[in-house]
Protein backbone atom coordinates (compact mmCIF):
# COMPACT_ATOMS: atom_id res chain seq x y z
CA UNK A 1 0.00 0.00 0.00
CA UNK A 2 1.31 3.46 -0.90
CA UNK A 3 2.03 6.04 1.78
CA UNK A 4 -0.22 9.09 2.06
CA UNK A 5 -3.68 9.52 0.58
CA UNK A 6 -4.02 7.20 -2.45
CA UNK A 7 -6.87 9.37 -3.72
CA UNK A 8 -4.69 12.47 -4.12
CA UNK A 9 -4.19 13.04 -7.82
CA UNK A 10 -0.69 12.53 -9.20
CA UNK A 11 1.12 15.38 -10.89
CA UNK A 12 0.53 16.05 -14.56
CA UNK A 13 -2.43 15.09 -16.71
CA UNK A 14 -4.89 12.55 -15.30
CA UNK A 15 -7.51 10.43 -17.05
CA UNK A 16 -10.16 9.01 -14.72
CA UNK A 17 -11.78 5.97 -16.33
CA UNK A 18 -15.47 5.62 -15.49
CA UNK A 19 -17.02 2.33 -16.61
CA UNK A 20 -20.49 3.25 -15.36
CA UNK A 21 -20.40 0.70 -12.53
CA UNK A 22 -20.49 1.07 -8.76
CA UNK A 23 -16.77 0.46 -8.25
CA UNK A 24 -15.52 3.10 -10.66
CA UNK A 25 -18.19 5.51 -9.38
CA UNK A 26 -16.96 4.92 -5.82
CA UNK A 27 -13.42 5.69 -6.97
CA UNK A 28 -14.62 8.89 -8.64
CA UNK A 29 -16.43 9.97 -5.47
CA UNK A 30 -13.32 9.42 -3.35
CA UNK A 31 -11.15 11.31 -5.83
CA UNK A 32 -13.54 14.27 -5.75
CA UNK A 33 -13.60 14.26 -1.95
CA UNK A 34 -9.81 14.09 -1.65
CA UNK A 35 -9.05 16.78 -4.22
CA UNK A 36 -11.92 19.20 -3.82
CA UNK A 37 -12.68 19.26 -7.51
CA UNK A 38 -10.56 18.96 -10.64
CA UNK A 39 -8.70 21.27 -12.96
CA UNK A 40 -10.46 20.65 -16.30
CA UNK A 41 -7.26 21.41 -18.20
CA UNK A 42 -5.40 18.46 -16.70
CA UNK A 43 -8.12 16.08 -15.49
CA UNK A 44 -10.63 14.28 -17.71
CA UNK A 45 -13.30 11.83 -16.55
CA UNK A 46 -14.07 9.55 -19.49
CA UNK A 47 -16.93 7.13 -20.09
CA UNK A 48 -16.62 5.06 -23.29
CA UNK A 49 -20.02 3.87 -24.50
CA UNK A 50 -20.14 0.69 -26.59
CA UNK A 51 -23.86 0.93 -27.28
CA UNK A 52 -24.53 -2.39 -25.53
CA UNK A 53 -24.66 -1.02 -21.97
CA UNK A 54 -27.93 -1.33 -20.11
CA UNK A 55 -30.03 1.86 -19.97
CA UNK A 56 -29.56 1.97 -16.19
CA UNK A 57 -25.79 2.31 -16.69
CA UNK A 58 -26.19 5.35 -18.93
CA UNK A 59 -28.62 6.92 -16.45
CA UNK A 60 -26.19 6.27 -13.59
CA UNK A 61 -23.28 7.95 -15.39
CA UNK A 62 -25.40 11.04 -15.96
CA UNK A 63 -26.67 11.09 -12.38
CA UNK A 64 -23.13 10.88 -10.97
CA UNK A 65 -22.15 13.83 -13.14
CA UNK A 66 -25.11 15.91 -12.03
CA UNK A 67 -25.10 15.04 -8.33
CA UNK A 68 -21.34 15.43 -7.92
CA UNK A 69 -21.08 18.45 -10.24
CA UNK A 70 -18.30 17.02 -12.40
CA UNK A 71 -18.17 16.97 -16.21
CA UNK A 72 -17.91 13.48 -17.70
CA UNK A 73 -16.75 13.11 -21.30
CA UNK A 74 -18.79 10.52 -23.23
CA UNK A 75 -16.94 8.89 -26.12
CA UNK A 76 -18.00 6.41 -28.79
CA UNK A 77 -16.05 4.55 -31.44
CA UNK A 78 -16.64 5.51 -35.05
CA UNK A 79 -15.01 4.16 -38.19
CA UNK A 80 -14.48 7.68 -39.53
CA UNK A 81 -11.34 9.63 -38.58
CA UNK A 82 -10.41 10.48 -35.86
CA UNK A 83 -12.10 7.16 -34.88
CA UNK A 84 -14.01 8.62 -31.93
CA UNK A 85 -16.94 10.95 -31.44
CA UNK A 86 -18.27 12.89 -28.50
CA UNK A 87 -21.67 11.91 -27.13
CA UNK A 88 -23.87 12.67 -24.13
CA UNK A 89 -26.68 11.03 -22.20
CA UNK A 90 -29.27 12.45 -24.58
CA UNK A 91 -27.81 11.14 -27.85
CA UNK A 92 -25.71 8.17 -26.67
CA UNK A 93 -25.87 5.00 -28.75
CA UNK A 94 -28.27 2.51 -27.23
CA UNK A 95 -28.54 -0.21 -29.88
CA UNK A 96 -24.93 -1.26 -30.36
CA UNK A 97 -24.09 1.25 -33.12
CA UNK A 98 -20.39 1.73 -32.15
CA UNK A 99 -20.02 -2.05 -31.83
CA UNK A 100 -21.65 -2.47 -35.25
CA UNK A 101 -19.09 -0.18 -36.85
CA UNK A 102 -16.19 -1.97 -35.22
CA UNK A 103 -17.34 -5.42 -36.38
CA UNK A 104 -17.82 -4.12 -39.92
CA UNK A 105 -14.29 -2.70 -39.85
CA UNK A 106 -12.70 -5.85 -38.40
CA UNK A 107 -14.87 -8.29 -40.39
CA UNK A 108 -14.70 -10.78 -37.50
CA UNK A 109 -16.38 -11.10 -34.11
CA UNK A 110 -14.47 -10.60 -30.86
CA UNK A 111 -14.20 -13.47 -28.40
CA UNK A 112 -12.35 -14.40 -25.21
CA UNK A 113 -9.10 -14.93 -27.15
CA UNK A 114 -9.47 -11.78 -29.26
CA UNK A 115 -10.91 -9.12 -26.99
CA UNK A 116 -10.37 -6.27 -29.40
CA UNK A 117 -13.75 -4.82 -28.46
CA UNK A 118 -12.37 -3.63 -25.10
CA UNK A 119 -9.35 -1.94 -26.65
CA UNK A 120 -11.07 -0.54 -29.74
CA UNK A 121 -14.35 0.56 -28.16
CA UNK A 122 -13.04 1.82 -24.82
CA UNK A 123 -9.28 2.27 -24.51
CA UNK A 124 -8.35 3.60 -27.95
CA UNK A 125 -11.15 6.19 -28.29
CA UNK A 126 -10.06 7.67 -24.93
CA UNK A 127 -6.42 7.67 -26.01
CA UNK A 128 -7.24 9.36 -29.33
CA UNK A 129 -9.39 11.96 -27.60
CA UNK A 130 -6.68 12.86 -25.10
CA UNK A 131 -4.09 13.12 -27.86
CA UNK A 132 -6.48 15.45 -29.68
CA UNK A 133 -6.56 17.54 -26.49
CA UNK A 134 -2.79 17.92 -26.83
CA UNK A 135 -1.81 15.45 -24.12
CA UNK A 136 1.45 13.56 -24.63
CA UNK A 137 1.78 12.00 -21.14
CA UNK A 138 -0.81 11.12 -18.54
CA UNK A 139 -1.85 8.80 -15.71
CA UNK A 140 -4.97 6.71 -16.21
CA UNK A 141 -6.75 5.99 -12.90
CA UNK A 142 -8.75 2.77 -13.12
CA UNK A 143 -11.46 1.46 -10.76
CA UNK A 144 -9.98 -1.95 -9.95
CA UNK A 145 -10.48 -3.22 -6.38
CA UNK A 146 -7.99 -4.94 -4.10
CA UNK A 147 -9.89 -8.24 -4.59
CA UNK A 148 -9.28 -7.96 -8.35
CA UNK A 149 -5.47 -7.98 -8.29
CA UNK A 150 -5.29 -10.09 -11.45
CA UNK A 151 -6.55 -7.07 -13.41
CA UNK A 152 -3.67 -4.82 -12.35
CA UNK A 153 -1.33 -3.86 -15.20
CA UNK A 154 1.44 -1.38 -14.40
CA UNK A 155 3.17 -1.67 -17.78
CA UNK A 156 3.55 1.80 -19.38
CA UNK A 157 1.49 2.21 -22.56
CA UNK A 158 2.11 4.15 -25.76
CA UNK A 159 5.37 5.05 -27.46
CA UNK A 160 8.14 7.66 -27.37
CA UNK A 161 5.72 10.39 -28.52
CA UNK A 162 2.68 9.47 -26.39
CA UNK A 163 3.02 7.68 -23.06
CA UNK A 164 0.62 6.84 -20.26
CA UNK A 165 0.59 4.65 -17.16
CA UNK A 166 -2.21 3.20 -15.08
CA UNK A 167 -2.91 3.90 -11.44
CA UNK A 168 -5.10 1.87 -9.08
CA UNK A 169 -6.14 3.97 -6.05
CA UNK A 170 -8.64 1.36 -4.78
CA UNK A 171 -5.96 -1.34 -4.78
CA UNK A 172 -3.57 1.03 -3.00
CA UNK A 173 -6.22 1.69 -0.34
CA UNK A 174 -7.26 -1.95 0.14
CA UNK A 175 -10.83 -1.39 -1.10
CA UNK A 176 -12.75 -4.60 -1.80
CA UNK A 177 -16.31 -5.30 -2.96
CA UNK A 178 -17.64 -5.12 0.60
CA UNK A 179 -16.35 -1.57 1.07
CA UNK A 180 -17.97 -0.51 -2.21
CA UNK A 181 -21.27 -2.19 -1.29
CA UNK A 182 -21.41 -0.48 2.13
CA UNK A 183 -20.71 2.89 0.52
CA UNK A 184 -23.67 2.63 -1.85
CA UNK A 185 -25.97 1.41 0.92
CA UNK A 186 -25.52 4.83 2.51
CA UNK A 187 -26.00 6.96 -0.60
CA UNK A 188 -29.20 8.76 -1.66
CA UNK A 189 -28.97 7.20 -5.14
CA UNK A 190 -27.55 4.04 -6.69
CA UNK A 191 -27.05 2.16 -9.94
CA UNK A 192 -30.42 0.58 -10.80
CA UNK A 193 -28.84 -2.84 -11.34
CA UNK A 194 -29.00 -5.57 -8.71
CA UNK A 195 -25.80 -6.38 -6.86
CA UNK A 196 -25.75 -10.16 -6.30
CA UNK A 197 -22.85 -11.28 -4.10
CA UNK A 198 -20.76 -8.38 -5.32
CA UNK A 199 -21.51 -9.11 -8.96
CA UNK A 200 -23.55 -6.98 -11.37
CA UNK A 201 -24.99 -9.46 -13.86
CA UNK A 202 -26.31 -6.62 -16.03
CA UNK A 203 -23.13 -4.54 -15.89
CA UNK A 204 -20.86 -3.74 -18.86
CA UNK A 205 -21.99 -5.07 -22.26
CA UNK A 206 -25.27 -6.91 -21.79
CA UNK A 207 -24.34 -10.35 -23.24
CA UNK A 208 -20.55 -10.01 -23.12
CA UNK A 209 -18.67 -13.24 -23.88
CA UNK A 210 -16.63 -12.73 -20.70
CA UNK A 211 -19.73 -13.37 -18.62
CA UNK A 212 -20.43 -16.90 -17.44
CA UNK A 213 -23.15 -18.99 -19.05
CA UNK A 214 -25.16 -18.59 -15.85
CA UNK A 215 -25.08 -14.79 -16.14
CA UNK A 216 -25.85 -14.91 -19.85
CA UNK A 217 -28.81 -17.19 -19.16
CA UNK A 218 -30.15 -14.72 -16.59
CA UNK A 219 -29.81 -11.90 -19.12
CA UNK A 220 -31.56 -13.90 -21.85
CA UNK A 221 -34.38 -14.91 -19.50
CA UNK A 222 -34.98 -11.36 -18.27
CA UNK A 223 -34.12 -9.44 -21.45
CA UNK A 224 -34.68 -11.79 -24.43
CA UNK A 225 -34.88 -8.83 -26.81
CA UNK A 226 -31.28 -7.87 -26.01
CA UNK A 227 -29.99 -11.27 -27.18
CA UNK A 228 -31.22 -10.54 -30.70
CA UNK A 229 -28.31 -8.21 -31.58
CA UNK A 230 -25.74 -10.87 -30.68
CA UNK A 231 -27.56 -13.66 -32.52
CA UNK A 232 -27.99 -11.58 -35.66
CA UNK A 233 -24.27 -10.83 -35.83
CA UNK A 234 -23.42 -14.53 -35.47
CA UNK A 235 -25.79 -15.30 -38.34
CA UNK A 236 -24.22 -12.60 -40.52
CA UNK A 237 -20.70 -13.84 -39.75
CA UNK A 238 -21.39 -17.59 -39.90
CA UNK A 239 -19.27 -17.85 -43.07
CA UNK A 240 -16.19 -16.88 -41.00
CA UNK A 241 -16.26 -20.12 -39.02
CA UNK A 242 -14.69 -19.69 -35.57
CA UNK A 243 -14.14 -16.00 -36.38
CA UNK A 244 -17.89 -15.59 -36.68
CA UNK A 245 -18.71 -16.64 -33.12
CA UNK A 246 -18.67 -14.83 -29.80
CA UNK A 247 -18.12 -18.18 -28.05
CA UNK A 248 -16.71 -21.52 -29.19
CA UNK A 249 -19.08 -23.42 -26.89
CA UNK A 250 -22.43 -22.45 -28.39
CA UNK A 251 -24.04 -19.62 -30.32
CA UNK A 252 -26.18 -16.99 -28.62
CA UNK A 253 -29.18 -18.40 -30.52
CA UNK A 254 -28.49 -21.91 -29.19
CA UNK A 255 -28.14 -20.62 -25.64
CA UNK A 256 -31.34 -18.62 -25.95
CA UNK A 257 -33.18 -21.65 -27.32
CA UNK A 258 -31.91 -23.74 -24.39
CA UNK A 259 -32.99 -21.12 -21.84
CA UNK A 260 -36.43 -20.75 -23.38
CA UNK A 261 -37.01 -24.53 -23.35
CA UNK A 262 -36.07 -24.92 -19.68
CA UNK A 263 -37.88 -23.92 -16.54
CA UNK A 264 -36.52 -21.82 -13.69
CA UNK A 265 -35.06 -25.01 -12.22
CA UNK A 266 -31.90 -24.51 -14.28
CA UNK A 267 -30.97 -21.46 -12.19
CA UNK A 268 -31.19 -23.51 -8.99
CA UNK A 269 -29.06 -26.44 -10.16
CA UNK A 270 -25.36 -25.79 -9.62
CA UNK A 271 -24.07 -27.70 -12.65
CA UNK A 272 -26.78 -26.79 -15.15
CA UNK A 273 -24.68 -23.97 -16.59
CA UNK A 274 -21.07 -22.87 -16.35
CA UNK A 275 -20.57 -20.29 -13.60
CA UNK A 276 -17.03 -19.30 -14.56
CA UNK A 277 -16.51 -15.73 -15.73
CA UNK A 278 -13.79 -14.51 -18.12
CA UNK A 279 -15.08 -16.50 -21.04
CA UNK A 280 -14.99 -20.20 -21.71
CA UNK A 281 -15.56 -22.91 -19.12
CA UNK A 282 -12.48 -24.75 -17.98
CA UNK A 283 -13.61 -28.34 -17.78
Amino acid sequence: MKMGNPYKLPDGNVQISFSGGRTSAYMLHQLIAANGGFDPHRVRIIFSNTGREMPATLDFVQECSERWAVPITWLEYTSDAPKFQLACHYNAARNGEPFDELIKDKKILPNVLMRFCTSDLKIKPAERFLKACGWTEWTNLVGVRSDEQRRVNLTPQGNSKFRWTRGYPLVDNGVDKNVVARFWEGQPFDLAIKNINGSNIEGNCDLCFCKSETKLAHMIKNYPERAKWWSEWEKKMAHRGDYGKFSSRQSRADLQDFVERQGDWMFDVEDALCQRDDGECMG
